[in-house]
């Protein structure tokens, strides 16, 4: 991808939501796109701005998490490449109850509201892609609090590493942690601290292997048992 020169319809027309539509309402879309790079650290948004559309991620990563007014924060969802956020507060007509922050250096399309709404009013099928993908959003979140309230630290940690993108090269599956330690800690509603024990120990049991953000999973069978 040039990251330089980004037309807006051939981008949309590989994310999912966007898949089935045709050259001319592609076009329509792009109208109401607005290019927005943003550097690692940078803000979006943060809760209570108004929300005017939603964001697709071409390429980095986002965090969305939820902050105390002591500091803490508690990560939500991670979005990367040819993901959406923002769709459900576009259409409840409220603020941002969250804050989005890139994690790595990232360039975004914001697709504004009038944009979508024309396109469901002339597409009814359009709109049931988008309600699909609020459906698939909703159950992904069912599934992560069945996870914290009913999965230990250890079956967390080992289903999320069993999920991530691997390579393979000479016998060995490896993957690369997607964001640092600690915000992936919060995503998985861990400490810092709990983290880094059960990776320790995943790595006495010989079952991984680790340095930095780059992981070796060493026996999957016995890794899959540890994710329940």
């Amino acid at each position: 991808m040039d990251r330089n020169k980004i037309k807006p319809q051939t981008f949309l027309s590989r994310v999912p939501l966007f898949n089935t539509l045709q050259e001319e309402e592609l076009d329509r879309i792009a109208l109401g796109c607005t290019e927005l790079r943003v550097e690692r650290g940078d803000l979006i948004f943060q809760r209570g701005d108004p929300c005017s559309g939603f964001h697709v991620v071409l390429y980095g990563r986002v965090k969305l998490a939820f902050h105390s007014a002591h500091g803490a924060e508690k990560v939500i969802e991670l979005i990367g490449p040819g993901h959406s956020f923002g769709e459900a507060l576009m259409f409840m007509n409220s603020p941002y109850i969250v804050t989005a922050q890139a994690t790595e250096d990232s360039l975004l399309l914001h697709v504004a509201k009038p944009a979508i709404y024309r396109e469901i009013e002339n597409a009814p099928a359009f709109a049931c892609k988008m309600l699909a993908g609020l459906s698939q959003r909703m159950h992904s979140l069912m599934s992560d609090l069945e996870s914290y309230a009913l999965r230990s630290g250890t079956e967390r940690v080992a289903a999320f590493l069993l999920k991530q993108p691997a390579q393979e090269a000479a016998g060995e599956v490896s993957l690369t942690l997607p964001v640092s330690k600690a915000v992936l800690a919060s995503r998985l509603s861990l400490t810092p601290e709990h983290f880094s024990r059960i990776m320790a120990e995943l790595s006495a049991r010989q079952l991984i292997a680790f340095k930095g953000r780059r992981v070796a999973i060493l026996d999957q069978a016995a890794l899959r048992l540890c994710a329940g």
